[in-house]
């Protein structure tokens, strides 16, 4: 089974680049003006937006010239393609994902989609890009979702690649693009307020209506002709694209429930969301009502003389018919809970039941008596006022003939912030994330439009401290890998090994990829600062640099040139990496350190080339209603890997005479926990009564551990592990002890300070700035003086340390909005 893994890996490793060269040959191709790819629902059938466009398009003589492809990757939906078009000058399709696919999406002029292309497309200089999206959003979408950041990543990404966006009306274009994709400020294409080109089938001739239920026939549906056609139109309900949920049993009952309720006055048919129909279509009880997922779901709507949906976007293109819609919502407060509503679903545009048969029953009624009434026509007035049979040619006239005058298409709304982009690093619980999200926290976002950029991330603890991540802040998550041929890419890992990459702007080929890039990940939007928080890994700061037209600034967490030489385990992990970022240092405008003192030593270290001017400070920032809340949690609501109560949360609740040290950090070398133990031992020996409490989790742990037993400290000295919430152990210990052998501005100082503990701290080179009010105890950096230290706290000497949160927190603020509002006219470059 094993060799099979690998062999399976292999096979997928090679598969991946096959297609990335396949890409880089194609996106190196001229791009094609004369053609236009259309694609909608994954390549599910020539349906929607695109479909209709598509149509009149093919029979404009103004566009003979256009050739059109379509890319399918549904075998009926392509038999039926094939039935109409088959032979056509002009008209061809392609399997999606085929090397086909890849030479029509990286070449050809117009790009037409309805959903999202595969997170390896990247639009290129000369294509247009048409997303229609497919339709008025009832529930909740993007940021709005629960968790939405994540699941949207794709679709925010297609949405800033796009040229122009289609909205089937005002409040789609500002509750949808605008607020629940935080397209606002920065995204710089156009919206298009002209009604949906899809409603334009909705006008069914009687000739065609006889030959949709022919059509229908022929696949399997039942007998139509002679009755009303009901269209039952359930959306699917999953929070997952990935996963569908649907129950398909509860389906199938709802579906012969709501055809009791009519009896025999009307037929109902099914028609599902793409992402469940194959799913639908193996269900014996469902097939026969099914209808083809290959035929665009308006001419279902233009032929039904009623519509019954629950929370689908569907009822909003159907309110232009004038024609009946029943409501069934069985799972009304579940879902509204759940997934979430922007209109209150006692107000829609018809009746609302919870029982299929009684909705059946409504639509018999609705059936008698279809005149609207005035809810529906308000609704039909927001809604559709645009939909009058000609929606498609406008759209035309907009994208295709560059005539937007007196047509319904406007930019995005700007409220004046300054926008931000911000490389937060891989969110794994460390310093560096803690800083990153007090500082997004602490930012006025009344003032500043922050975008926070990751990687796509699968560990819980990086999900965990995603999700801290504040509702103001715009999240986009990189997906998918780098476009270009595997030599370009050689040729610059080879330089990366070497030590001499190049830099942002000084070679073609080399700023190509790194362009590429990042227009795959952002498309065109626009920012007006990039900042790279995180400061250790050179793909990312390569990255931020190619930030178009903007000043570029870089974080320096620590003694940068300390850092590098730094060894874990026998090895020198960061020492290639921050090489290479050292090397990308004379490209930013400005290289920030986390204290006045560190900025002295980065500079003296790393500045031979670079002006001194550009090493700046901007101090950490604590979370203070974090730390406060934390500090009052008890230390029972502190979760632990194993069910019994551990040793050292026993004692520290037990109060009793004992005092107790605690130490706070990741257990990595450059903390010297070691130091920090045999201190302690010296310690313990003299004062039986103390205890030790170190919070954190790291490489060093089994070391560690094997210390505190051959120093016979058990029972005295304890690793904790990693907790979310240190500060419920810090409010109870007595004095905070630092023993590390270099920092930056240590959060954890900050955060002792707020919970008032003493602090003895090794001097480290920030140390004496570490807190704005000094306030520390400074020892050398040896054991003994660490010991003497930790005894100087016993005897009295080391009062509790304060910081006033309010004054610093405003300090700290005042040196960021230096930094981001006061930089060189030279660094706003352009590509």
């Amino acid at each position: 089974m094993g060799m099979r893994s690998v062999a399976r890996r292999n096979v997928l490793r090679l598969g991946r680049a096959a297609s990335a060269e396949v890409r880089a040959f194609w996106r190196a191709r001229p791009v094609r003006p004369d053609v236009v790819l259309y694609e909608s629902f994954a390549g599910n059938g020539m349906l929607c937006n695109p479909e209709a466009i598509f149509r009149q398009l093919l029979l404009d003589p103004d566009f003979a010239h256009l050739t059109h492809v379509w890319a399918l990757s549904d075998a009926a939906a392509e038999r039926r393609f094939d039935a109409e078009f088959h032979g056509h000058a002009r008209v061809t399709r392609v399997r999606r994902g085929s090397t086909a696919y890849w030479r029509e999406l990286s070449t050809a002029g117009w790009l037409i989609n309805n959903a999202t292309f595969p997170p390896e497309f990247g639009k290129r200089p000369g294509q247009v890009y048409l997303n229609t999206w497919h339709g008025t959003p009832l529930k909740l979408m993007g940021f709005d979702m629960p968790d939405g950041a994540f699941e949207s990543a794709n679709t925010l990404r297609n949405f800033l690649s796009a040229d122009f966006l289609l909205a089937a009306n005002e409040f789609m274009g500002a509750t949808m693009y605008e607020e629940a994709y935080r397209l606002h400020n920065i995204y710089p294409g156009r919206i298009i307020e002209e009604g949906y080109p899809r409603t334009d089938r909705q006008r069914v001739a009687p000739g065609r209506a006889t030959d949709l239920r022919r059509e229908l026939m022929r696949s399997g549906v039942v007998d139509t002709f002679g009755k009303p056609i009901v269209l039952f139109a359930p959306t699917w309900r999953g929070s997952s694209f990935s996963a569908p949920e649907d129950d398909l049993d509860d389906l199938a009952r709802q579906a012969a429930a709501l055809q009791a309720g009519l009896g025999d006055r009307a037929v109902v048919l099914l028609k599902t969301h793409q992402i469940v129909h194959r799913l639908a279509a193996s269900r014996p009880e469902l097939a026969s009502i099914l209808v083809p997922n290959t035929i665009p779901t308006n001419v279902y709507l233009g032929a039904a003389a009623a519509l019954v949906t629950d929370y689908s976007s569907i009822f909003f293109d159907y309110l232009s018919t004038g024609r009946p819609i029943v409501f069934l919502t069985p799972d009304a407060g579940e879902y509204r809970d759940v997934r979430g509503t922007y209109l209150p679903l006692d107000a829609l545009p018809g009746p609302v039941t919870d029982d299929a048969a009684t909705a059946g029953r409504l639509v018999g009624r609705g059936l008698e008596d279809p005149v609207p009434d005035e809810r529906y026509r308000e609704w039909a007035d927001r809604f559709t006022p645009h939909d009058d049979g000609h929606v498609t040619e406008r759209v035309i006239d907009i994208v295709f003939r560059n005539r937007p005058e007196g047509r319904r298409v406007r930019p995005v709304r700007r409220d004046g912030r300054m926008r931000l982009l911000f490389y937060v690093g891989g969110m794994r619980s460390n310093g560096i994330t803690t800083s990153a999200l007090n500082l997004l926290n602490a930012i006025d976002h009344e003032r500043y439009d922050v975008t926070a950029i990751m990687p796509l991330f699968r560990s819980a603890a990086a999900r965990a401290n995603q999700l801290r991540i504040p509702r103001e802040v715009r999240q986009v998550f990189r997906i998918g890998g780098m476009n270009g041929s595997k030599t370009k890419h050689l040729r610059r890992r080879v330089d990366d090994w070497k030590g001499d990459p190049a830099a942002p702007r000084e070679l073609a080929w080399h700023e190509t990829l790194w362009d590429d890039e990042w227009t795959r990940v952002f498309g065109a939007a626009d920012f007006d600062g990039a900042v790279d928080f995180s400061g250790y890994s050179p793909f990312w700061a390569n990255l931020i640099l190619h930030t178009p037209g903007v000043p570029h600034a870089i974080w320096l967490h620590n003694e940068m040139a300390a850092d590098r030489e730094r060894t874990v385990r026998g090895r020198q992990h960061l020492r290639r990496p921050l090489g290479l970022v050292f090397r990308l240092y004379r490209s930013f405008d400005r290289l920030v350190s986390v204290s006045p003192r560190l900025t002295e030593i980065n500079a003296r270290a790393l500045g031979a080339e670079i002006p001194a001017s550009r090493f700046v400070t901007v101090r950490n920032l604590p979370d203070v209603d974090r730390v406060t809340a934390g500090a009052r949690l008890p230390l029972a609501t502190i979760p632990t890997e194993n069910a019994p109560t551990p040793e050292w949360r026993a004692a520290l609740e037990s109060g009793g005479q004992a005092k107790w040290f605690v130490s706070v950090g990741r257990l990595s070398p450059e903390k010297n926990h070691a130091r920090l133990l045999r201190a302690f031992a010296e310690v313990h020996a003299r004062h039986p009564e103390t205890r030790l409490v170190i919070v954190g989790g790291g490489p060093l742990q089994d070391a560690l551990r094997a210390q505190i037993a051959g120093a016979g400290l058990g029972g005295a000295a304890f690793l904790s592990g990693a907790v979310d919430n240190p500060f419920a152990i810090m409010a109870r210990a007595d004095c905070f002890v630092l023993s590390s052998t270099y920092e930056g501005q240590p959060m954890v100082l900050l955060e002792a300070a707020l919970c008032g503990l003493p602090i003895v701290t090794t001097a480290f080179a920030s140390a004496a700035d570490a807190l704005p009010s000094g306030g520390i105890h400074v020892v050398a950096q040896d054991d003994a003086a660490l010991r003497d230290g930790m005894i100087a706290f016993l005897r009295g000497d080391v009062p509790p340390s304060r910081i006033d949160a309010g004054e610093y927190t405003a300090e700290v603020l005042d040196e960021f909005e230096a930094l981001v509002e006061r930089v060189p006219v030279r660094a706003r470059r352009s590509r």
